[in-house]
């Protein structure tokens, strides 16, 4: 076998990729790192509110997922990403299809 075949074995995925399909929302840790911390959960809101995030249930508005957080305040960008987990939970995200 010769280097260049060698090369282009390498240089192959691993794994195979699919179609890409939509995924509706943005990522959580986008909407955190957009603002500066620490932040009152209204100011959370006033400003993200509106953006719909991905989550296992599906999309979900920042307003509407803050409405179940006590929390008035974050201290930090994690304080404010883990609170909201708390809510919407880990897994999978839904995809359109």
């Amino acid at each position: 076998m010769s280097d260049d075949e060698e090369q282009e074995e390498e240089e192959e995925p691993l794994v195979e990729l699919g179609e890409s399909v939509p995924v509706e929302g943005v990522p959580l840790v986008q909407v955190a790192s957009r603002l500066s911390w620490p932040k009152q959960q209204s100011e959370v809101s006033r400003r993200e509110g509106e953006t719909v995030v991905r989550t296992p249930d599906g999309p979900k508005r920042v307003d509407e997922l803050l409405e179940s957080i006590e929390n008035p305040y974050f201290q930090s960008r994690q304080e404010f990403v883990n609170a909201v987990r708390e809510v919407t939970g880990t897994g999978p995200v839904p995809t359109a299809e």
